[in-house]
């Protein structure tokens, strides 16, 4: 009996010291690089979203990249767009973004109760997310998003603007 007893608990001890083993991993992962200027703009996205059809309108800008989608939850529509940007693109897209104002800009209720379209913008930078809504009545700070919108129609398809 004491054998099987002793048997037992060394078999038990290498499964658990294997298990062990085989748990811990050598290799460490790499961390994403993580943005240098913690006020770098790294996403811009940009809906219109609402109305008595359920239409809607993303669009997401990142540094490299749009992509644009569109549809209608009443006749089932959707449709997609993306395309590359290059560097230049991107910085003119978001040059008139002064990130230092972004907690000054000031939402607005939500106009979908009433059948009414929604605009909500989302920008990103390492240190924090942005949201507006219908920030186009603060009249004052509206203006950078305005103008970014305006650069944005420059570079998507009609179909999109």
């Amino acid at each position: 009996m004491p054998t099987t007893k002793n048997t037992l608990q060394k078999i038990l001890f290498s499964i658990l010291l294997l298990s062990a083993f085989f748990s811990c991993d050598s290799k460490k992962e790499q961390q994403p690089e993580v943005a240098t200027n913690p006020n770098e703009i790294t996403y811009i996205s940009i809906s219109h979203i609402g109305g008595t059809l359920g239409e809607y309108r993303i669009i997401k800008v990142t540094r490299d990249s749009v992509f644009a989608e569109k549809g209608a939850t009443v006749d089932r529509t959707h449709e997609e767009w993306a395309s590359s940007i290059t560097a230049e693109t991107w910085t003119r897209l978001i040059s008139s973004i002064q990130v230092k104002d972004l907690d000054h800009i000031k939402s607005s209720p939500s106009q979908q109760s009433v059948d009414g379209i929604d605009e909500t913008f989302q920008i990103r930078t390492p240190k924090k997310a942005h949201i507006f809504v219908n920030s186009f009545v603060d009249q004052t700070h509206y203006k950078q998003l305005q103008e970014f919108k305006e650069h944005l129609d420059n570079i998507l398809p009609k179909e999109y603007k």
